[in-house]
């Protein structure tokens, strides 16, 4: 099934029982957390928590707790529907002719549905409708949570962060890297990001650094960005696989070293604790 956006998705999934809305007051400090595991580990629904202490905005936990919603979120019925779209996807890393009819309207219906994961380019999006920049930002509007007992801080830990390697060079990229690098925040308009070396994103950033010495990396972070992108992620693709990333309701980007709501400051120091690795 198709859906317009993450929003549309998550109206399917609260008409199949797959959704419940939280009204009651919830801590962002260990307490959401505490909740969403239990609920995660007894395969219940995703989670809107609609009142977190302290802050205005709703939180969305669990989204792909179970195989079923992994399954809608790729647009295939169930977990059966769920192992074609894998098979498609390591196809394409190393494709094979179909073997019959059947095996060619298979293929072609699953090639629709990454057809339409594709980004599209628009005038105006969802995600600029309101902007914050310079002294109007403030992280700590942000239902951020801390996690686990033992992390340094209120961890992100999913957003979806967009780099690339240096434009305009001998050595420029075509494609943007997309990865999910956990960042701990520590003011209102700083966070730190660990990324192992031979990621993605640690190897745009080196390659800018070797480019352009002393000059700020251009880097965007997307929260809420829709199931297609968060889901595309996980799954494998070559290395040197070109994206074309387009500023659309999931993509918050602006290629001058900041994106439409903050301004990202990078380290290569490790700035947290965690009881759990990294990507």
């Amino acid at each position: 099934m198709s859906y317009r956006d993450l929003r549309d998705f998550l109206g399917g999934l609260e008409a199949a029982g797959e959704l419940v809305r939280v009204a009651e007051p919830v801590s962002t400090r260990l307490e959401m957390t505490a909740l969403s595991d239990l609920v995660l580990r007894r395969g219940g629904p995703a989670l809107v928590f609609e009142d977190p202490v302290g802050y205005k905005i709703p939180v969305l936990t669990n989204l792909f707790g179970t195989t079923g919603r992994v399954a809608r979120g790729m647009g295939a019925a169930d977990a059966g529907e769920l192992r074609d779209v894998g098979r498609l996807l390591a196809s394409l890393k190393e494709p094979e002719p179909p073997k019959g009819l059947r095996d060619s309207g298979r293929l072609l219906q699953m090639a629709k549905a990454l057809w339409d994961m594709r980004p599209a380019r628009v005038r105006d999006a969802p995600c600029q409708e309101v902007v914050a920049e310079g002294a109007d930002v403030d992280l700590g509007n942000l239902p951020v949570q801390t996690c686990w007992p033992e992390d340094a801080g209120p961890l992100i830990t999913w957003g979806l962060v967009i780099t690339r390697g240096p434009q305009g060079g001998p050595n420029a990229r075509l494609r943007q890297n997309l990865g999910i690098y956990r960042q701990q925040v520590i003011g209102r308009r700083q966070v730190i990001m660990r990324w192992l070396a031979q990621r993605g994103g640690a190897l745009d950033f080196r390659d800018f650094r070797l480019a352009r010495p002393g000059q700020p990396f251009p880097i965007a972070v997307a929260l809420g960005a829709d199931r297609y992108r968060r889901l595309r992620r996980v799954t494998p693709a070559r290395a040197n696989t070109a994206c074309r990333h387009a500023r659309s309701a999931a993509t918050c980007t602006r290629w001058k070293g900041r994106s439409a709501t903050t301004r990202a400051t990078t380290t290569s120091r490790t700035g947290f604790r965690c009881s759990r690795s990294a990507g």
